[in-house]
């Protein structure tokens, strides 16, 4: 929670936030930006003449209001265009009591402040150049990143190398379309400025880095939102157990009834910086129970949308019996599997598991892992196996992946245009319609960087945002 404060201004209001929580952190940050945000902290700041001194440093001293000490703080000073808005910016670093706080809050709206909406601190660096809406957006990815995975690529989205990766494709394209426009404006010469075969192979650049992005969309997704794991048998086959022992907490009941699990059940866990959300779901079975057979029912719509499925089985069951639990089981496309032949562990012989677990191996071409629910074993050879299954490629800092929605919207208008371009030129028709996808196609990527905007986009984009950031 940030609570925030924007100055008044007959140009450009100043904006002002607490980045903290009121009595849960000994220090308390109070953010302002804006033209007047030196001026008014030098009202009630009795130290350095704040707007005497260079940018970039730090200050200490008091803060007052008519003569009353509020309170003992540091001040840093970051004057435009060099700040993180690119106005006049300063961080007072005050103690964190509520009482203080709001105090100070109270005086600095007293000396013309407002609170700030959502995000304007960002929205002010994507208006005074100094961040582009892509990288604004991954601003609020990286404060709402929870595992290794997501902030690197929302760290990689800030730096820019995804925002210059467009932009550069649409500039290469800009320029070939302004020799299209050019034509049209000599249309009646017939002359033909725009080199036909260039444009071929531009295109086709741009189509083929741009379908790349496309098909990072489904990795960025998946790391953005969890790989869905759903934990599927019959019952009492120690799904519940399972579930417990992967998230090393009792978040199922485990019990020998039967039909115990009536919904589905669902915990995330963190493996090599990658969030997995593991789903135990109601045991399959055939049941005149109506409540037992809804929980039945939800279990195979989350098994059709997870990515990978657990198939708990019971190892002491024959092996016929095992395949044809299996076999009655419908994978979707690109749906990956994994057998977990669970209870080893009352098997008389040890032998005799992994006898089994080769054989279904060999029989059903899935991947085979057995363990003991009850006893930990082999818990992290199946965990290993769920890396294997999943195979998500190790990100660096310099890999581009789409993680946002908005964006794979936008590189999917591109490309669909940019394949009418390519129809267009192949059959030779008219510039003039050429040009109209084509516009199309740099309409859609400059939505991605803010280059091409409108109200209802950066409504949508920086609403998102906390308060003060």
């Amino acid at each position: 929670m940030i609570d925030s404060l924007v100055v008044k201004h007959k140009t450009q209001d100043t904006i002002v936030a607490l980045s903290t929580v009121p009595g849960q952190s000994a220090i308390a940050v109070i953010r302002l930006s804006g033209p007047q945000a030196i001026a008014i902290t030098d009202n009630i700041f009795k130290g350095a003449v704040l707007s005497q001194v260079d940018s970039h440093t730090v200050h200490y001293g008091k803060l007052f209001k008519d003569n009353v000490l509020l309170d003992e703080v540091v001040v840093a000073v970051f004057k435009n265009p060099h700040s993180y808005t690119g106005e006049d910016v300063i961080e007072i670093s005050a103690h964190g009591s509520p009482y203080i706080v709001q105090t100070i809050l109270r005086v600095l709206q007293e000396e013309g402040a407002r609170m700030a909406r959502p995000g304007e601190f960002t929205q002010r660096a994507f208006f005074y150049g100094k961040l582009d809406l892509s990288q604004a957006e991954a601003v609020a990815d990286i404060i709402a990143s929870e595992n290794a995975s997501q902030h690197r690529i929302a760290f990689q989205q800030m730096r820019g190398g995804y925002s210059e990766r467009i932009k550069t494709l649409r500039q290469e394209l800009i320029d070939f379309a302004a020799l299209l426009e050019l034509e049209l404006d000599f249309s009646e010469e017939d002359v033909e400025f725009a080199n036909r075969e260039k444009l071929v192979a531009l295109v086709h650049q741009a189509q083929q880095e741009i379908s790349r992005l496309i098909q990072s969309f489904k990795l960025g997704n998946v790391i953005k939102k969890g790989i869905p794991v759903a934990i599927v048998g019959k019952p009492n086959a120690g799904k519940s157990t399972l579930l417990n022992v992967l998230l090393q907490d009792e978040k199922a009941i485990v019990s020998d009834i039967p039909g115990t699990t009536r919904d589905f059940i669902e915990d995330t866990l963190q493996i090599n910086g990658i969030t997995y959300r593991f789903i135990d779901t109601a045991g399959l079975r055939e049941t005149s129970d109506a409540l037992e057979n809804l929980g039945i029912e939800r279990s195979y719509e989350k098994m059709k949308q997870a990515g990978l499925v657990l198939v708990v089985l019971d190892i002491r069951e024959s092996l016929d019996a095992l395949c044809a639990q299996v076999k009655a089981l419908s994978f979707e496309p690109d749906q990956k599997a994994i057998l977990v032949l669970n209870k080893s562990d009352a098997m008389d012989n040890l032998c005799n598991a992994y006898d089994v677990e080769e054989a279904m191996a060999t029989l059903t071409r899935l991947p085979v892992q057995e363990v003991s629910a009850k006893q930990h074993r082999n818990i992290d050879k199946l965990i290993e196996k769920i890396e294997q299954a999943v195979q998500l490629d190790k990100l660096s800092t310099n890999d581009v992946v789409v993680s946002n929605s908005r964006h794979w919207e936008a590189l999917q208008e591109a490309h669909t245009h940019l394949v009418r371009v390519l129809e267009g030129l192949e059959q030779k028709i008219s510039g003039e319609f050429i040009s109209l996808d084509m516009r199309a196609a740099l309409q859609a990527l400059g939505r991605i960087t803010g280059q091409v905007s409108n109200e209802d986009i950066l409504s949508s984009v920086f609403t998102r945002f906390c308060i003060g950031k």
